[in-house]
């Protein structure tokens, strides 16, 4: 595909990049880390089966990773912008317009959803201040605790915390601040749940918190439930959106193993859900709570089982600085894309551009908090609009371009040429099941 002019390669000349294939590959684990894991993958193995929801899940994850993960890094390499750009380059390539207009729809959805996550953010910030203090930890009630930061107003000044450290890092750039920032925050995470795992395991009635999530109950495996559930945990949990990723891809050099990234994105992803599960699950088990309280299981369960566990101070202090990181590293991820898109549509500096899209993102999530509509908006946004914006994508690129150029691309850079299987798992494949999740969201209210 022609870039459209030397006016435009010098701008693409000119786009910032990550400096090394580590820098993205933990940019992409980063951005793909997050709730989702921490809190979600935990509660679904253990709703669904155990190790009868791990072995469907753990498939999901192989296919996603080698399809649709893949397509995004490549799509954005290849076309070197975000979903706006990207889709109108795909339309243009077959002499048609209108490929901006749909691209707006998963930089909405980013967008949307960074609004609502910054709040999370922010909860978070006031979580680990409250562990350093021992404010959290002396609260007489771990649910008021929360309920006074959850309910109106209650979270103005964490929450602009968040999202004005977040801005922080993405003014540095993408090579000195997205890239630097987890090259040092992911680390950091997977060490500090390690500590806190080798802790857990060590209380009494931990182990009955393991079988719960590891030992398989075998009828679950026939139930199409299961299947369905597993296919919306892996398919957010790889952060496949059509929108962040493709930026991200967007910022690599040509000379990047693509397909070594996606596998090394999904390989680490995974682990950091399994920890999340085996950290857990088993602390709620230990002390006899709920393993199934869903969100309230990190601000208001865990508390509780920090203060009755030996060093607790410590452990929360720990807990809460890892999930900030995994927090911020999503946050920073989902922020990008209108900022991207601001930058190339728009040729909006990035200073002026990451100020513009935190100021709205900041002033939103003042609404939803005053409205108390995180739930309903977080729903809706990842139910609905999430999973179109990765179906277009995926159609985009694997459709519209075409499997034999998305080949070409994917390839360029790779270590050893793809096999066989990449047209057929592609183009019908992973396209099948991204229209099954976005369906199975209407029908059932959510799979993810």
């Amino acid at each position: 595909m022609s870039n459209g002019g030397n006016e435009k390669k010098t701008q693409q000349d000119n786009r910032d990049t990550f400096s090394s294939k580590l820098g993205f590959i933990l940019a992409c684990i980063g951005s793909a880390v997050g709730m989702g894991n921490i809190w979600m993958f935990p509660y679904r193995t253990g709703q669904f089966g155990g190790a009868a929801f791990l072995i469907p899940y753990l498939l999901f994850v192989i296919i996603l990773g080698y399809t649709g993960l893949i397509g995004e890094f490549a799509f954005g390499r290849m076309t070197q912008t975000g979903p706006i750009g990207s889709f109108e380059k795909a339309m243009k390539s077959k002499g048609k317009k209108g490929g901006a207009l749909i691209g707006i729809v998963p930089v909405l959805g980013a967008f949307g959803i960074a609004t609502g996550y910054a709040v999370v953010v922010g909860w978070f910030i006031r979580f680990l201040f409250g562990s350093l203090s021992g404010a959290m930890l002396g609260a007489a009630d771990p649910g008021a605790y929360f309920g006074e930061i959850a309910g109106a107003y209650g979270s103005i000044g964490w929450h602009f915390a968040g999202i004005a450290l977040t801005a922080v890092i993405l003014i540095l750039g993408v090579a000195n601040g997205i890239e630097k920032v987890n090259k040092v925050m992911m680390p950091i995470f997977f060490v500090l749940f390690l500590v806190i795992l080798v802790r857990v395991i060590t209380l009494p009635g931990a182990m009955e918190g393991v079988k719960y999530m590891l030992v398989p109950k075998w009828e679950f495996m026939s139930q199409p439930k299961t299947w369905i559930y597993a296919l919306g945990q892996a398919f957010f949990s790889l952060s496949l959106a059509g929108s962040g990723m493709v930026v991200y891809g967007s910022y690599l050099k040509r000379d990047i193993d693509i397909p070594s990234c996606a596998k090394n994105t999904a390989f680490f992803d995974t682990v950091a859900a399994l920890i999340a599960g085996l950290v857990i699950i088993p602390a709620v088990f230990a002390f006899g709570l709920d393993p199934a309280a869903g969100p309230p299981l990190i601000f208001i369960t865990l508390p509780m089982v920090f203060r009755q566990m030996p060093a607790g101070e410590l452990f929360a202090i720990l807990f809460f600085t890892s999930v900030l990181f995994a927090a911020i590293t999503s946050l920073m991820n989902l922020l990008e894309v209108p900022i991207e898109a601001l930058q190339n549509r728009l040729n909006v500096k990035r200073i002026p551009a990451v100020l513009a899209v935190c100021t709205v993102a900041f002033a939103i999530g003042i609404f939803i908090e005053s409205g108390d509509l995180l739930g309903k908006w977080m729903d809706f946004l990842s139910i609905y609009v999430i999973p179109l914006g990765a179906l277009l994508a995926g159609i985009m690129f694997f459709w519209v371009i075409g499997v034999k150029v998305a080949r070409s691309e994917v390839e360029t850079g790779a270590s050893k040429p793809l096999g066989k299987w990449f047209e057929p798992m592609t183009k019908y494949v992973f396209v099948m099941l991204t229209f099954i999740v976005v369906i199975g969201g209407i029908l059932l209210g959510g799979i993810g």
